[in-house]
C-alpha cells in the first residue's frame, strides 16, 4: 500500500458574517459546517466552509443572532451549483434552521459511499479520504469551541480540510456509482435530503417513517 500523504489548503480565506459577492465556485462547491454540537434543537451554527476544489477554502464565521448572510444564501440555493457534502443530512438541516435556506442540488459523499462501498462499514470522511485518495485527515480539532471569537490556526486548518478533498472524493464515488448502476438511486437519495432535513427539524429524527411498526 502506498504511504499515506497529507494535504493542506493552499489558501484559507476567513470571512465574517458572509462571503463576498465576487467569489465564484463554478458549477460545484464543497460545503461543511461547524456547530457547537450535533443537537439540531440546541447547538447553533458557527462556521460554514466552502471550497471550489482548487485548494482554496473560504470559512465564514457566523456570530450568534447574526444569520443574515445574503450572498451565502444565494449560493446555497443556486440550482446551477451542486453542493457537495459529507453527511449532508445534518448540514442541510442546520443551514435550514439558521439561514432559512433550502440547499439544492446536493451530492452527499457519505450516502454515495454507503451505496457503493458495500464491502466496508467505514464511511466516515477520514476513512473515505484515506481509501479513495490515500490522504490522511487529522481529526484533532473535531471537538473544540467553534463559537470562539478568535479561531486558532489548527481550527482553521481542520475546518478547511473537511472541504478540501470533497470534489475529488465525489468524482471517485460517482465513477463507482456509474460502474455499479446505482447513480440514479443515489440521485434520488440526494433529492430527498431537504425533506429528510425538515423531518429532523420537526422532530422525526429518530423515527423510521417507512417502517411497518
Amino acid at each position: 500500500m502506498p504511504k499515506l500523504t497529507k494535504r493542506e489548503p493552499e489558501l484559507i480565506e476567513l470571512h465574517r458574517g458572509d462571503i463576498p459577492s465576487n467569489v465564484s465556485f463554478g458549477d460545484s462547491v464543497a460545503v461543511d459546517t461547524e456547530t457547537q454540537g450535533l443537537d439540531l434543537g440546541r447547538d447553533r451554527l458557527c462556521i460554514v466552509q466552502l471550497s471550489g476544489g482548487d485548494g482554496v477554502c473560504h470559512l465564514i464565521q457566523i456570530k450568534a443572532d447574526e444569520y443574515d448572510a445574503p450572498n451565502l444564501k444565494i449560493l446555497l440555493a443556486d440550482t446551477a451549483v451542486t453542493k457537495i457534502f459529507h453527511f449532508a443530512r445534518f448540514d442541510v438541516a442546520i443551514l435550514r434552521r439558521y439561514l432559512d435556506v433550502t440547499v439544492s442540488p446536493i451530492f452527499c459523499t457519505k450516502i454515495a459511499s454507503k451505496l457503493v462501498r458495500t464491502y466496508t462499514d467505514r464511511h466516515g470522511l477520514k476513512d473515505v479520504t484515506r481509501e479513495l485518495l490515500n490522504i490522511e485527515l487529522s481529526k484533532e480539532q473535531q471537538s473544540s469551541d467553534w463559537a470562539a471569537d478568535e479561531l486558532s490556526e489548527d481550527q482553521l486548518i481542520y475546518a478547511a480540510s473537511d472541504v478540501l478533498n470533497l470534489h475529488d472524493i465525489r468524482d471517485k464515488l460517482q465513477a463507482m456509482l456509474l460502474r455499479e448502476g446505482r447513480l440514479e438511486l443515489a440521485q434520488a437519495c440526494f433529492d430527498f435530503l431537504p425533506t429528510r432535513a425538515q423531518l429532523d427539524l420537526d422532530g422525526w429524527d429518530d423515527t423510521d417513517i417507512f417502517a411497518h411498526s
